[in-house]
């Protein structure tokens, strides 16, 4: 396991890398702060992220915000001063797993196992909300190149979504590539904006 850890205190990174070689054989990354971790992760490539704080500054979750943007890891962060602002922040950057109860080695396995289990379901969920995007999406683009199907030659909804379709059929693309390529076409001829 490779695990990147955060922290500023000398001690309390000590007390961490105690407990993680307690209960789990791992490559460790040690680093002071945040400042650079977009890097570290592109370039250690962690199974897991572990940040100690006090609490969290801004700057670190917006950092944070960004490895789960470029390269997305189960981050864990445990930090010393309860602070529910902070924490809703440093989840919505990506942050699996929340410790605001100190740092302690016999609840270590078991934090990063949940921390990992969160993180596989919200990447999930990821996928499935950019998977229905880009579908509602596509029905947008084959709605509008019917509408134009239509009125330039004339046909009901369910004739101008067979020619798109055959048309895509033909040529091998996608529907919702072959409804794009009509709408810039149309653009092209002055028939929209």
């Amino acid at each position: 396991m490779r695990v990147l850890i955060v922290d500023p205190d000398k001690a309390r990174r000590g007390r961490l890398t105690d407990a993680l070689s307690a209960v789990a054989e791992a490559r460790l990354l040690i680093v002071d702060n945040t400042l650079g971790v977009v890097e570290h992760v592109s370039k250690f490539t962690p199974d897991m992220v572990i940040v100690a704080c006090d609490a969290p500054a801004r700057d670190a979750i917006d950092d944070l915000r960004r490895v789960t943007e470029t390269n997305p890891r189960p981050i864990v962060m445990f930090v010393d001063k309860k602070d529910s602002e902070h924490a809703e922040e440093a989840l919505r950057a990506g942050v699996a797993a929340y410790v605001t109860d100190g740092l302690d080695p016999d609840r270590i396995r078991d934090i990063l196992d949940i921390a990992a289990a969160q993180f596989r379901v919200t990447q999930e969920l990821r996928r499935d909300l950019a998977e229905a995007k880009a579908t509602l999406a596509a029905r947008k683009i084959i709605e509008q190149a019917k509408g134009i199907l239509m009125k330039r030659r004339s046909l009901d909804e369910k004739e101008a979504y067979a020619l798109l379709r055959k048309t895509a059929m033909d040529q091998g693309k996608p529907l919702s590539k072959v409804a794009e390529d009509l709408i810039t076409a149309d653009r092209l001829l002055g028939g929209g904006p």
